[in-house]
């Protein structure tokens, strides 16, 4: 019987991919509910909700972004405190930002409800698009604190030294929603609707159970308990947690920018052949994102516990893992760009040969992405909330916005699919330069 897991431990290869592989599965199964989801609108319900999902998920993505905030943030946090041998404190800061996701969920979600017309009117969706939107959004915003929790249980339950137990949450969630798919739209004939349903499901049991665990007597490190504001936490949770903020609210921004310049260079078929790629985006870089969900409570509590030399060790074997898996990405989606894309597309000959056209020019992001995506992870890992966000920044919001914008003006639609190579180059040359600057002080080289 395999001994579990430490935070504590020495982690070679092996031990690394073992503690960090259901956060990687978590992530690529999330991942892959979201994309059944799309197969199922667009096959059985039609071009326009399938646009009217993908135009509206990255507003739904940017209100449930403080879910990864608190998350990540807290994880940090939490681990590093852990590592410090502070425990009663760790539960405390635990409990707070379980909590404060949670209120801050019902507030959000209401608020968004009552505005999601004007908001996605003024993002350029009219007419029956627009309704489509309208009504998607508002089914799934109810489960929004549940979504948000989810969010911030991922990288908590890792901290927790629980990580194959986000695993199975995912993985239950995960089925109810396709399960619903199939029952809501296929034989019920709800159409969007039951689509919505279906995801709304997923979530809110993907909330409830992690809560309910920690609520009780568990076998991890953690547990729910009676705690006070502490606003000092709470600010370097924000703090740490504001680079996963910034990207999550960032892609969905630019996601809203994409979608404006698509629908002016090739209407509404380049918004479904953008989902398409997003969706199998989404895939590759839930493993990059899950392998430094996986891996940063590790980082942070050798942090905390002042081990130099595991911290080394953990930098080096993340480097080899990411850039391998970069080069295997790249070549994978070259081979599948016209399968995957016949799947999603097929039955629109036009619109099928423009997505098989933009999947092989995206493949090559996939070169570059994973470093800087385990580069921003790293820093909040580090608690350095600030280096982290700015990497973020960079890369999700300001080079794709500069490259989204500029590049049509030279490429017309071929400048919009090669936006994010060019994005994702100008994050790894940013990425380098912080690890280079910031060796001394946290001595990882």
């Amino acid at each position: 019987m395999k001994q579990t897991i430490q935070l504590s431990d020495h982690f070679g290869y092996g031990r690394l991919f073992r503690f960090t592989m259901p956060s990687i599965l978590m992530m690529i199964f999330t991942s892959i509910y979201g994309v059944v989801d799309g197969l199922f609108v667009s096959n059985f319900v039609g071009k326009t909700p399938f646009t009217a999902v993908n135009f509206v998920t990255p507003f739904l993505m940017v209100v449930g972004a403080l879910g990864f905030m608190f998350g990540t943030g807290g994880s940090a946090l939490v681990a590093k405190t852990m590592g410090e041998g502070k425990d009663e404190k760790a539960q405390r800061i635990f409990s707070l930002l379980v909590y404060a996701t949670f209120l801050s969920g019902v507030i959000i979600a209401i608020l968004s409800i009552l505005f999601i017309r004007p908001i996605t009117a003024f993002l350029g969706a009219e007419g029956e698009l627009l309704e489509q939107c309208v009504l998607y959004g508002r089914i799934i915003l109810i489960a929004l604190p549940f979504l948000m929790l989810q969010f911030a249980f991922s990288s908590l339950l890792v901290t927790a030294e629980k990580p194959k137990m986000g695993l199975y949450v995912t993985v239950i969630a995960g089925v109810l929603n396709m399960i619903g798919d199939a029952l809501f739209i296929v034989v019920f004939n709800w159409g969007l609707v039951g689509a919505a349903l279906a995801t709304a499901l997923g979530q809110v049991v993907g909330g409830i159970i992690p809560f309910i665990y920690f609520a009780s007597k568990n076998t991890s490190r953690l547990r729910l308990c009676k705690t006070g504001w502490d606003g000092k936490s709470m600010l370097r949770i924000c703090t740490n947690g504001s680079s996963e903020l910034m990207s999550n609210i960032s892609m969905s921004l630019v996601c809203m920018l994409y979608n404006a310049q698509l629908m002016k260079f090739a209407g509404e078929d380049g918004i479904a052949a953008y989902g398409t790629i997003m969706y199998v985006n989404f895939i590759f870089l839930s493993i990059f994102i899950g392998y430094a969900t996986g891996v940063a409570p590790v980082i942070s509590y050798h942090y905390g516990a002042g081990n130099e030399n595991e911290l080394k060790s953990l930098l080096k074997k993340s480097s080899v893992i990411v850039l391998l898996s970069a080069v295997a990405m790249f070549v994978i989606s070259e081979v599948l760009a016209i399968p995957l894309s016949d799947i999603f597309v097929g039955y629109d000959e036009g619109l099928f040969n423009m997505t098989v056209h933009a999947f092989v020019i995206h493949a090559f992001s996939f070169f570059f992405a994973g470093i800087a995506i385990f580069g921003s992870a790293f820093f909040t890992a580090l608690n350095d909330g600030p280096i982290s966000a700015l990497i973020s920044f960079l890369r999700t919001l300001l080079f794709q916005t500069a490259a989204v914008m500029i590049m049509p003006l030279i490429w017309e639609l071929d400048g919009i699919w090669f936006s994010t190579v060019v994005a994702e180059c100008l994050a790894v040359i940013v990425t380098f330069i912080f690890l280079i600057v910031k060796r001394k002080k946290y001595r990882y080289w």
